[in-house]
């Protein structure tokens, strides 16, 4: 398979490797993105904290619920630069496409723009975007949106960090949704917008998942014990990647991993002091995944007077 400037580009924004190393590790895998970026990992030219891509996009995540706090939606839309995401305009936009998905039953993005635009229903979602475009003079777009229903009694819980650079959703359970919950809730939610873990607990996770994360970290292992002078027994290397494998899935693990506030207790322990627990989550930051176009300023402005 061909492996092309694109694909090097991608792999090198999801692991952070150099160029040289991300074209060989895509012929390696034969062009598969994903695979190769195993291989970076298990040579230990990349970290699994870059797994998940940097942000390379414009634009605002916000949320929004119901009073009693058991139906919520969080939604991004992107926009081309930092400069329109602090518009005015395109703010109340994303703030009523969030209002949209709250009452909406659409279960995808194109569903949902063909919706009648709940501030105005003479037109359609879509025609109100169109429309912002046009007066906004910059592509804009709806992305992604995630809506949830709290089951029994529990209560649903937002956070908004950096303006709408990332938006967090928690359901909670508890015996009883009081302010001391909500405030805990809060926190945790504090906690997965700086942490960006992946599972709620380390029993959401597949067996498939965590062998194929021992397989990585013993690769890892094994070449860099190759390089040693003096080369470590087989048993030594497989603590070592017992080890590593219990600290990274810890980390990923959001009940299990340290409290950030207070690094005497895990987030479940701190949940814990209100009696609450965690029923799922959902993450949503601002562009990430996306490939950012490059701009040339001065070239773009060279090319205007030319023209």
């Amino acid at each position: 398979m061909a492996i092309t400037a694109a694909m090097v580009k991608e792999l090198r924004e999801i692991s952070g490797a150099g160029m040289s190393a991300c074209k060989d590790a895509l012929v390696e895998a034969n062009g598969d993105v994903k695979r190769a970026s195993e291989l970076l990992r298990e040579k230990g030219l990349a970290t699994a904290a870059k797994k998940a891509g940097r942000v390379a996009a414009e634009g605002l995540v916000f949320t929004a619920l119901t009073a009693d706090r058991k139906k919520g939606a969080i939604v991004e839309v992107n926009s081309e630069t930092d400069f329109v995401a602090k518009n005015e305009d395109f703010v109340s936009f994303v703030q009523n496409m969030a209002n949209q998905a709250l009452n909406s039953n659409a279960t995808t993005v194109e569903a949902l723009l063909a919706e009648k635009w709940l501030a105005d229903p003479a037109q359609t979602a879509q025609e109100v975007l169109t429309h912002k475009v046009a007066t906004i003079g910059e592509n804009l777009g709806v992305r992604r949106f995630e809506r949830y229903e709290a089951s029994g009694s529990n209560a649903l819980i937002e956070y908004i960090h950096g303006g709408g650079r990332v938006g967090v959703m928690l359901e909670v359970s508890a015996p009883e949704i009081s302010d001391a919950v909500l405030e805990v809730g809060r926190n945790v939610c504090m906690q997965i917008a700086a942490m960006s873990p992946q599972f709620v607990s380390s029993a959401d996770m597949s067996q498939e998942y965590i062998e194929n994360e021992k397989a990585i970290l013993l690769k890892t292992a094994l070449n860099e014990n190759e390089a040693e002078a003096k080369p470590k027994p087989p048993q030594v290397i497989e603590k070592m990647v017992e080890g590593r494998l219990k600290k990274q899935l810890k980390e990923i693990c959001l009940v299990e991993s340290e409290y950030v506030r207070d690094d005497s207790m895990s987030v479940g322990q701190y949940l814990d002091t209100v009696k609450a627990s965690v029923a799922r989550f959902v993450r949503f930051e601002k562009g990430e995944g996306i490939e950012k176009k490059e701009e040339d300023f001065a070239a773009e402005v060279a090319k205007a007077m030319q023209g």
